[in-house]
């Protein structure tokens, strides 16, 4: 019997959200804005604001909810509850027992799972990595998120506070990271670092579509820009490869999608750095969901389990 579930994923920018069947389909989904200057307490609101929200409209279609599953930057507690830390990204988000917060406003169970770890849990289940027994994932955003699957099971390190793939080093100057560290990946590579530098080229702000449509209209400043995104993220897909030699690398975040010469430029540049014998058998492919991946994977968290 199809059941059906929420899934919410919270960005640095927006609350996506959307109602998820047991097979992958979406029947509704919508987004809010993610209100960073209210605080802990604005963002929870706006989750339940978003829940009810999708709550009515499961009423009004005659469908049953049966649990809530949420996407979180930062480390979540092996028992899928408490936003532990490591979101630097989000004011104050650390020791924060969500699940349960969420559960006396919404009368629904509710778990909640690391953002990257759920994009991977949805592009596996129903997107590129079906099938598929070993992966890395790649999501390029406002930062630089990662999950890594071994034997066909998300690996998350001791107690779950492993895998930031964002923060491996991959530069020996003084950009400091949120997180504290110098040279950090999502520090050179995510697109709010190319934003930040195609402004340091050129003293104009634009964000990440307009630097992509510069770019293919033969700006030279946005050219540079994208030359050194892909240098800098080849080189931590690189490494993941010669530590992990995956199956498939998955690279998702809505810059990904800018079109195929993007992948294309970017395979070169981790080809370029791999091991062979690494990369051998790793295919590098872009994530097939966009941006629902990661609705699809914390949704899947009320089918995977009789409680989530």
């Amino acid at each position: 019997m199809k059941q059906y579930a929420i899934g919410i994923d919270l960005g640095g920018t927006m609350i996506k959200y959307a109602i998820v069947s047991s097979d992958g389909e979406i029947i509704y989904q919508s987004s809010t804005l993610t209100p960073l200057d209210k605080g802990v307490n604005g963002i929870v609101d706006a989750f339940i604001v978003a829940a009810k929200a999708a709550i009515d409209e499961a009423s009004q279609r005659g469908v049953e909810i049966s649990g809530i599953g949420i996407g979180t930057p930062g480390i979540v507690s092996k028992d899928g509850r408490t936003v532990v830390g490591g979101a630097e990204n989000l004011p104050e988000w650390h020791n924060l027992p969500l699940a349960d917060s969420l559960e006396a406003s919404l009368g629904l169970p509710v778990a909640i799972m690391n953002d990257a770890n759920a994009m991977a849990l949805g592009e596996s289940i129903f997107g590129a990595a079906r099938n598929v027994s070993d992966a890395v994932f790649v999501t390029v955003g406002t930062g630089i998120g990662g999950a890594v699957m071994i034997d066909g099971s998300l690996w998350r390190g001791y107690n779950g506070r492993g895998m930031e793939l964002g923060h491996i080093s991959v530069d020996a100057g003084e950009r400091t990271c949120a997180c504290g560290g110098k040279g950090c990946l999502e520090m050179y590579a995510s697109t709010s670092a190319l934003v930040k530098r195609f402004k340091e080229l050129t003293g104009n702000d634009a964000d990440g579509r307009i630097i992509v449509s510069l770019y293919n209209s033969g700006d030279e400043k946005a050219i540079q820009a994208m030359t050194e995104h892909w240098r800098y993220l080849g080189r931590g897909i690189a490494s993941f490869i010669n530590i992990f030699s995956p199956q498939m690398v998955v690279v998702g975040g809505g810059i990904a999608e800018a079109g195929s010469f993007y992948l294309e430029n970017l395979s070169k540049e981790v080809l370029s750095r791999a091991l062979p014998v690494s990369a051998a058998e790793t295919r590098l492919v872009a994530a097939r969901l966009g941006n629902t991946a990661g609705c699809l994977g914390a949704a899947s968290l009320a089918f995977r389990n009789k409680e989530i």
